[in-house]
């Protein structure tokens, strides 16, 4: 199951074709009946949840909040967390790349679900966040190919 929410007023999403693209990278990564829930915010709101739950109180572009982790991790291994992302960052990385939002918004889909599944390229070695590019690249090309107008 895939829940997707959209908290942000500033940019206009299309929901049913990020629920689409959550099921593909699902499938793409061997867990095509994981539940995910993707939500959608602002800059405001994501600055908050950095502070408030890494301490970097500054906005970013994706938090994920892993359920295979921690106290309780196990308990039902179909729910892997939360994608936080903020469409207002993703828009302005999208501009600054000259790419179209929704290339911007489908990576970072991708990026924060790998950290749901355990890959880390910031805590990890220089190995694990080798595997998770080449990952990301190899998944991406995926959604490229399939949700991307060339």
């Amino acid at each position: 199951m895939i829940h997707i929410e959209n908290r942000q007023k500033n940019l206009r999403l299309k929901t049913q074709a990020l629920e689409k693209v959550a099921g593909r990278i699902l499938s793409a990564l061997g867990c095509p009946d994981a539940e995910i829930s993707v939500v959608i915010v602002d800059d405001e709101e994501i600055r908050s949840l950095n502070r408030d739950y890494l301490g970097r109180d500054r906005a970013t572009n994706v938090i994920s909040f892993a359920m295979q982790e921690g106290e309780g991790a196990g308990l039902n291994p179909e729910v892997l967390g939360d994608v936080v992302i903020s469409a207002e960052t993703a828009d302005r990385h999208a501009r600054e790349a000259e790419l179209p939002f929704e290339s911007e918004l489908y990576f970072l889909l991708l990026h924060g679900t790998l950290h749901l599944l355990g890959f880390d390229h910031e805590r990890g070695s220089a190995e694990e966040a080798r595997r998770m590019e080449a990952k990301e690249e190899e998944v991406f090309d995926l959604i490229r190919e399939e949700f991307l107008p060339a």
